[in-house]
């Protein structure tokens, strides 16, 4: 089995933001006991930007990017030398591997990225990946090293995604704050439970929170992945989710695959506005996954430009569908309605091109 372990930042620091020897340790011979028994593993690592504060003696977390990537910098190199330290301690090569979110949308780079990590693999190496925090864009700041994750888990066909945090699993509400909440061990691919909000970043050392969790899982689950979201505490976690035993949450593999490109516009990357269609529209682009033209467009929100990813929305406000503009705002609001003869100069016929649209699950 192929199997990508992502744990974060709340996980591998100590409340004083420190790096927490004794949990990579953990992680690690864990890892290496998966290996032991014929497993190819990856590890997906947050912790840079933690590590980086600590280093450097400040007393909370930056908010300002430049500081962000600053301390990323310096505390990347920290977090590698503890796991270098601890896989040699098992005779397990480590290789760090730093990516951007370019790396799953780019063709080329999506390639390169599976052709490294793959024999990486085949030379008994365990990569540890972690986000390019320190030239990284603002996706920084919003616990993208889940959604990373599960960008990586499609890039090699891994059959395992397992996030490894600081609580159970996925609750029916915030156990914090109701006491009634429940554990949900399972959902299903095409589960409402996948889009719902989750709650923000635990803890101040991390960035990211259920519902990066939960969006990392929707990308696994349409990736054909099975994923497990569990408390990294958890003894024999990683042999458990391995072996599909009761633990965490289990989100299904979905039997619907999509390209890497199509799976970052649906789930990964963030809408800078939205286009509502009319029922025509909406119908077309649903069962037949045409093109959206301007015809079908009734209102345009949000100030975003040609190549950014827009939410499509039926007449009730509903998500349809997401997709890449063809044309920025101000373009999309002028030409709303308008046949495509009768479009200025210079404007694309398609508002959204079926090659760049994804239609969503119903919720």
């Amino acid at each position: 089995m192929r199997v990508v372990v992502k744990i974060g930042t709340s996980s591998l620091t100590d409340d004083a933001g420190r790096i927490n020897h004794s949990m990579i340790a953990s992680l690690v011979e864990q890892v290496t006991q998966l290996r032991s028994a014929g497993h190819e593993v990856l590890v997906v690592t947050s912790g840079a930007v933690a590590a980086g504060v600590a280093a450097m003696g400040m007393d909370t977390r930056p908010n300002d990017l430049p500081t962000l990537q600053a301390v990323a910098a310096v505390g990347q190199s920290r977090l590698m030398e503890s796991y270098n330290d601890l896989f040699r301690a098992q005779s397990v090569v480590a290789a760090q591997v730093l990516v951007v979110a370019h790396d799953f949308v780019d063709r080329r780079q999506y390639l390169h990225c599976r052709q490294t990590l793959t024999r990486l693999l085949e030379l008994g190496c365990v990569p540890v990946i972690n986000e390019n925090d320190a030239i990284a864009s603002d996706e920084i700041r919003y616990g993208d090293n889940d959604k990373i994750a599960a960008l990586v888990s499609h890039n090699i066909g891994a059959d395992l995604l397992v996030l490894l945090t600081d609580i159970d699993g996925l609750y029916t509400a915030d156990p914090r704050s109701d006491s009634a909440a429940q554990l949900v061990s399972r959902v299903a691919a095409n589960d409402p439970r996948l889009a719902v909000s989750a709650g923000a970043a635990g803890t101040a050392r991390g960035s990211g929170g259920m519902a990066s969790k939960l969006a990392a899982a929707r990308i696994a689950s349409w990736s054909g992945v099975r994923t497990v979201i569990a408390r990294a505490t958890r003894e024999s976690v990683l042999a458990s989710a391995v072996s599909d035993s009761v633990i965490g949450t289990t989100f299904e593999a979905h039997d619907r695959a999509l390209t890497a490109r199509k799976l970052w516009i649906a789930f990964a990357a963030d809408s800078q506005g939205a286009i509502t269609v009319d029922d025509g529209a909406a119908n077309a682009v649903r069962t037949r996954g045409t093109s959206l033209l301007h015809a079908g467009v009734t209102a345009v929100s949000g100030s975003f430009l040609a190549g950014d990813v827009v939410d499509i929305l039926d007449g009730g406000g509903s998500l349809i569908a997401r997709g890449v503009a063809g044309a920025d705002a101000d373009v999309a609001t002028r030409s709303a309605g308008q046949r495509s003869d009768a479009l200025g100069d210079g404007v694309p016929s398609e508002i959204v091109h079926r090659d760049d649209l994804v239609v969503m699950p119903s919720q």
